[in-house]
């Protein structure tokens, strides 16, 4: 008799932690609201990077050599060789 007793604490100890794995687990209940939260925000931080994306592609279809974009050329060279004409004023907009 005292055997059985053992197997069933035994079996009710296993499915006592079972049951606490599906409630406390890494994929259990508790963690599914931050893993939610964990998903808005990187398909939040998807849709930024796809626009920045979509800003650089623009930008080097504009740098290319073979209709380089006549503002962009000015733009860059200002910038990188720091000089500019006494009558113009230069403004960085990021």
């Amino acid at each position: 008799m005292p055997k059985h007793h053992l197997v069933q604490g035994l079996a009710l100890a296993v499915l006592l932690l079972m049951g606490l794995w599906c409630v406390a687990g890494p994929s259990g209940l508790l963690a599914w609201g931050e893993n939610q939260r964990l998903l808005e925000q990187r398909q939040a931080k998807l849709e930024d990077l796809k626009v920045e994306r979509e800003r650089l592609k623009n930008r080097v279809a504009l740098l290319d050599p073979r209709k380089m974009d006549p503002d962009l050329a000015g733009e860059l060279v200002r910038s990188h060789l720091n000089v500019a004409r006494p009558d113009e004023m230069v403004m960085q907009i990021r």
